[in-house]
Order: C-alpha cells, then sequence, then structure tokens
C-alpha cells in the first residue's frame, strides 16, 4: 500500500505512418487503452507521415500546450530510409532520458532476443513535457507501457517517478 494518491496524467498519442489511420492504427489503440485503462486522460490523439518536419512540428503543438504532460510516438524508430522519428525528437529536446533506451532494450530482448538491437527507442523532456518515441508494433507498445512507463508514470511508484518532478522540470526558468 502507498500513502500517496494516483494522479492522472495528461497523455497525447502520436502515430508515425505513411499508411495507418485511425480505424487500423493498432498500436495506437494499444496506448490508449492502456492509459486509459491505468487511469490516465487522452490528451490529444494524431497520425502524421513519416516526415521529419511534420513529427517535430506535432510534438512542439503539444509541448507549448498546457493540457499536455505527456507525449508518446508510436512509428519511425527503425533503421529504414523513413525512419525519422527518432531524430524528430531530438530536435526538439532539451534534456534526453537516456536510460529509457537502456531500460528499453532490456525489456525488448526478453521478448525478441537480440531483434531488439534494431530499435531506436529513446525519450526526453522539452517545455515541461514528457516525451517518447516508441517501435510502430503492438507488441512494442505492450512492451513500453507495461514495463516502464505505467511504473514511471504512476506517483505512487516508488522510490522514484516521473510524475512526482513534473513540477522541477522547468525550475531553470524561475527567477532567482
Amino acid at each position: 500500500m502507498t500513502d500517496r494518491d494516483f494522479i492522472p496524467v495528461r497523455i497525447a498519442v502520436l502515430t508515425v505512418s505513411d499508411s495507418r489511420s485511425l480505424a487500423d492504427d493498432r498500436s495506437g489503440d494499444t496506448l490508449v487503452a492502456r492509459l486509459e485503462g491505468a487511469g490516465h486522460i487522452l490528451a490529444a490523439r494524431a497520425i502524421v507521415t513519416d516526415e521529419r518536419a511534420e513529427i517535430a512540428a506535432q510534438l512542439r503543438i503539444w509541448i507549448a500546450d498546457p493540457g499536455v504532460d505527456v507525449v508518446i510516438s508510436t512509428g519511425g524508430t527503425g533503421l529504414t530510409g523513413r525512419d525519422v522519428t527518432v531524430e524528430a525528437h531530438h530536435e526538439v529536446y532539451e534534456k534526453e532520458i537516456t536510460a529509457f533506451s537502456t531500460v528499453f532494450t532490456i525489456v525488448s530482448m526478453q521478448k525478441i532476443g537480440t531483434s531488439a538491437v534494431q530499435s531506436r527507442a529513446c525519450a526526453g523532456v522539452a517545455g515541461g513535457t514528457y516525451l517518447f518515441a516508441l517501435p510502430g508494433s503492438p507488441g512494442a507498445c505492450k512492451d513500453a507501457w507495461d514495463e516502464i512507463l505505467v511504473k514511471q508514470l504512476d506517483y505512487r511508484h516508488k522510490p522514484c517517478n516521473f510524475v512526482e518532478i513534473f513540477p522541477r522540470l522547468e525550475e531553470h526558468k524561475r527567477r532567482k
């Protein structure tokens, strides 16, 4: 039992794909079902094509939106020429959460073995908003949510979690 109350987080889901629509976005659907099932709020949802400028522009819109605390993107984290989500994320990050990639790889190794090496999943912070870039498969979205994000986006999780430091993400902007 914890001495803390649950705090719902407002999460935007971004699917990066040249071929998906809301009608067949299984990875986006997986994330929405999991975040809502955990008690969080779907703040927004969009699908953009595999274009770096378009991805970065959508991230910036949500970073500037006070109604969005977290953005989770799915798709475009692989190695092919069209996979530019990671580059778009890095373009907007103020700070990268480098351990996220490592932990995601460890989780993936347990599920898909050495194929995990082909993912470039990443995470960072910009404008007080957490940003996570996940692979475009429902399985990878389940793994990232079930093994990492469900815990780190839960204020009750100890010894520490992302929610408890929300107020301090932009402390450098306060007057001294």
